[in-house]
């Protein structure tokens, strides 16, 4: 069942090195090249997303690799809190 309070963010979504078709919901710009989950739940946690980490998910575009996911709280548009978390990383690995 969904919990309809929380976004999924997939290591795909801020992936510099992947296309759009891909799965990458933001530009390169302002994108990460290759991001782990523990970064982005230190981001998520930075920004105080309350992220769930969920380690054995499969990407539906790429099913074959488990990469996993970070469930976190609803509280703006998916491509924008995408931002806010790639350039939390970015701050984080500076």
């Amino acid at each position: 069942m969904r919990d309809r309070n929380k976004l999924v963010i997939w290591p795909a979504y801020i992936d510099k090195n992947r296309s759009r078709s891909q799965g990458r919901i933001i530009s390169r710009k302002s994108s990460v090249g290759e991001p782990t989950l523990t970064e982005i739940e230190k981001a998520a946690l930075k920004l105080g997303l309350n992220p769930e980490v969920e380690k054995e998910k499969s990407y539906p575009r790429s099913w074959w690799e488990k990469s996993g996911r970070v469930l976190i709280d609803n509280t703006a548009p998916k491509t924008q809190l995408s931002r806010k978390i790639a350039a939390a990383i970015k701050e984080i690995r500076a």
